[in-house]
């Protein structure tokens, strides 16, 4: 695909754009300079793909491991029991401290993101090129920039709001408030100018979109409960008639859904070892370990999860893959370090080998795991959000036939399970919500998030170590805040 080739030629100008732990203070590398570069319609087009190749980076993924599922009801670190237990156990049971491993990693990709985009913002301007494309760059490096903010705020709250490629040093925090601005200016600059996914080329499939955007912006909305403003934008969406349901769910994630009905945004990747050369490990990250030997086998899902589906529902096929499952003809019989079953002393079942069912690929070795398509944004989870919001705005009947088309692909034609629901009753109806929310978007890094939103996390998450009033952000990272010199302050009760 055209797009992914460019932005592997687009990697090799990573140095350009280099982050360190400082992320303000690096300076520009080697011979090409912001004078030098960019200053033409190709360059243009390699800083855009430079600012999509961030979000492949290994540690865009919460620092390289899926800590939002571990960190939720829905998973557990994984892996063998001694794998990277200083690492993610501490995820496992909110032990978590300002110095944990992986934090400042993300936080550091997070703003190379950010100084990747703001590279195509100001100075992809200024070059003398077909003024429509040029718009076209600038917005989706907007849409990007906003993405990487929303991981922040919602990750770390008010954080430095870095607009420029030369900006001070040692800036304080911005408030919520003000990232959230951000956010929505780029947003909607990016609604206005970006065409719709049908007017890409083939080659260009991959790109951010109006619709995209629109779904990213509507679910900024949510998040902060304007919800009269985020339901004409998920509407939108559905009626542009741009997206679909995939027919089986499993396609909702896997290759066979690539860039599909179902995708409203997502990472593109090749299948080639090294994100240099066009890989994303977030699938390696958590794939069977073991026989076949897929990956690390991290971001196992738990029994309280699987024990939460409704009887019968497809989906749990298509969330865990089980000890002596066969898949695309490659029987899994899992990892020998690993225990098949572990109890806590009263014999309680605490854990069970079984991996992630949504970042499979095809293959037989570990390298073909790096092609998978991380699904950012996928229509099920715009349907789910629309209900949502409907429900909020006192239109339960509009609310549940986005719920029921949902549960509708789920079931399969089976109308004997996942009936379709129907109450109007305000708080029902929003738990029915987020409880297919659960069941439909597992093991995708929304739970955590959509606990803390709703205000069920205490309630849920307390059991697991989770204390109100700190665990609903993450610490700053503590490298941040000692090089800052005092200007950066920790978040509550870190």
């Amino acid at each position: 695909m055209k797009s992914l080739k460019n932005i592997i030629a687009a990697a090799l100008l990573v140095f350009l754009f280099n982050g360190c732990t400082d992320f303000l203070d690096q300076e520009l590398q080697n011979s090409l300079t912001q004078e030098a570069f960019p200053t033409t319609e190709s360059d243009a087009l390699l800083a855009t793909n430079a600012s999509y190749a961030t979000l492949r980076d290994w540690y865009y993924n919460s620092g390289g491991y899926p800590i939002l599922d571990i960190m939720s009801d829905d998973a557990r670190k994984g892996s063998n029991p001694n794998d990277q237990l200083p690492t993610l156990g501490p995820y496992d049971t909110y032990g978590h401290t300002p110095s944990q491993d992986g934090l400042d990693r993300w936080w550091n990709t997070l703003y190379l993101g950010v100084k990747r985009c703001n590279v195509v913002i100001e100075l992809v301007p200024n070059i003398n090129m077909n003024p429509d494309l040029r718009d076209r760059y600038i917005a989706e490096a907007s849409f990007v920039r906003a993405q990487l903010y929303f991981d922040l705020v919602r990750a770390w709250g008010g954080v430095p709001l870095v607009t420029s490629t030369v900006p001070q040093s040692k800036m304080p925090r911005a408030t919520v408030e003000e990232v959230y601005e951000l956010i929505i200016s780029d947003l909607e600059f990016a609604v206005e100018t970006l065409p719709e996914k049908s007017e890409y080329s083939a080659e260009e499939s991959g790109r951010a979109t109006k619709g995209a955007a629109k779904s990213l912006l509507g679910k900024v909305y949510l998040y902060r409960e304007e919800f009269t403003k985020a339901e004409p934008l998920f509407l939108e969406v559905i009626n542009s008639l741009e997206y679909d349901l995939e027919f089986n769910f499993v396609d909702a994630n896997s290759v066979d859904g690539n860039n599909g009905i179902e995708s409203v945004f997502e990472v593109g990747a090749m299948q080639f070892e090294g994100t240099e050369s066009g890989g994303n490990q977030y699938a390696n990250t958590q794939g069977v370990r073991g026989t076949p030997n897929r990956g690390w086998g991290f971001n196992r899902p738990t029994e309280n999860l699987r024990s939460s589906f409704e009887e019968g529902d497809p989906r749990i096929e298509g969330t865990f893959i089980d000890l002596g499952d066969t898949l695309d003809g490659v029987v899994i019989l899992g990892d020998g370090t690993t225990p098949d079953v572990t109890k806590d002393q009263e014999g309680n079942i605490i854990e069970v080998e079984c991996y992630n069912r949504k970042v499979w690929v095809p293959g037989n070795n570990t390298i073909t795991q790096w092609g998978h398509h991380r699904r950012l944004i996928r229509y099920a989870d715009v349907l789910l959000m629309a209900a949502e919001v409907l429900n909020e705005n006192g239109k339960p009947g509009q609310a549940l036939e986005y719920l029921n088309k949902v549960r509708e692909r789920a079931r399969q034609g089976n109308n004997s399970i996942l009936p379709d629901i129907t109450t109007t009753d305000y708080t029902l109806l929003r738990d029915a919500i987020i409880e297919e929310r659960r069941h439909e978007l597992a093991m995708e890094g929304f739970r955590f998030w959509d606990l803390v939103r709703t205000g069920k996390a205490n309630e849920v998450l307390g059991p697991l170590g989770f204390i109100p009033g700190k665990h609903e952000l993450l610490p700053i990272p503590q490298t941040e805040i000692d090089i800052s010199q005092g200007t950066l302050s920790q978040n509550p009760n870190w």
